[in-house]
């Protein structure tokens, strides 16, 4: 891929370090304690790693919960009070930052396996399972409660606002489903183009964003989440598939995808920009994570994790 082919700009800045930890798994989450020097990262083979230096370096941490296939899927913690959640059906829990783990049952009749979780106050978590189940416990773990009724299919991505509103891409990409607290069940979307459905969010206001094969961005406003804008293409002449997008601000979001591509804006998707000294990564990027507006991380596959250091030129 020559930089000649691509018309989008370079960025003037490369805030984004390459570490490669020493591992061939595919990373799925990051999340840290209310230390900020203080992180857990999960991915597949059950892999996890904890940081006590803000992320720059990453020790594995072996659990043993007797199945070698295991794969962690979410992370998240409030406090010291942490959860991972797995396949085939995993949950764990911590309530010391991750010195101690303990497994939680799950029940054999649990639609799907846990594929992400929200820790959102002390003994306070909500988990979604990837046929689209919610539960939410308020003692710890010890009981769930179902918060839809029925799932709603194998889903290729689930993402979850800060105001509790889920978003569900269908497996095949063919569709997509909503779901507001207080709701009984899912509400399911056609798409509006032909292309396939990649992967979907939340904006910071509220609005959602859709990627699509081939390229292809949506916005769509907080009051009318159907009226999908223009389709934006950040990068046109290229055919890498965009796996994910996070905001950095309310302004600034990056999106990521396959072969070490990588693109900002700031402007809310006006324009674009290019961070070509990542093209390099032998990695696709799969997921782009804000702690906050100063801390960021790109989980990859192979051990290739991004660290957001601004002000940084070191690649």
């Amino acid at each position: 891929m020559c930089i000649s082919c691509s018309r989008v700009p370079s960025t003037l800045d490369n805030p984004w370090k390459a570490l490669s930890l020493e591992t061939d798994v595919t990373f799925a989450d990051i999340a840290f304690t209310d230390d900020p020097d203080h992180g857990w990262l999960v991915g597949t083979k059950a892999a996890l790693f904890e940081t006590t230096d803000g992320g720059d370096s990453w020790e594995e941490r072996k659990l043993e919960i007797g199945d070698d296939k295991a794969s962690f899927t979410g992370v998240s913690f409030n406090g010291e009070e942490g959860w991972i959640t797995g396949k085939p059906a995993i949950l764990l829990h911590t309530e010391d930052g991750g010195e101690n783990w303990s497994r939680i049952p799950l029940s054999e009749k649990l639609p799907g396996a846990p594929d992400g979780v929200v820790a959102l106050a002390p003994e306070t978590a909500e988990m979604v399972t990837n046929l689209g189940a919610i539960y939410k416990t308020d003692n710890g773990g010890k009981t769930w409660n179902a918060l839809v009724e029925g799932a709603v299919g194998v889903a290729r991505n689930i993402e979850r606002s800060p105001d509790g509103r889920y978003v569900a891409v269908s497996a095949r990409g063919n569709f997509y489903s909503t779901w507001e607290p207080g709701q009984g069940e899912w509400t399911p979307h056609n798409r509006n183009s032909s292309r396939r459905l990649q992967a979907m969010g939340y904006s910071g206001e509220g609005g959602l964003w859709l990627l699509a094969r081939g390229g292809q961005l949506q916005f769509s406003p907080p009051e009318d989440l159907e009226d999908w804008q223009e389709v934006v293409y950040p990068e046109p002449s290229t055919s890498w598939g965009l796996l994910h997008l996070a905001y950095r601000t309310p302004e600034e979001l990056w999106v990521a995808g396959g072969s070490g591509n990588l693109l900002v804006s700031f402007d809310n998707g006006e324009t674009w920009e290019k961070d070509r000294t990542i093209e390099s990564v032998p990695s696709n990027l799969y997921k782009i994570v804000f702690v906050n507006a100063e801390k960021g991380f790109i989980l990859g596959q192979d051990g290739v994790l991004l660290k957001y250091e601004p002000g940084s030129e070191t690649a």
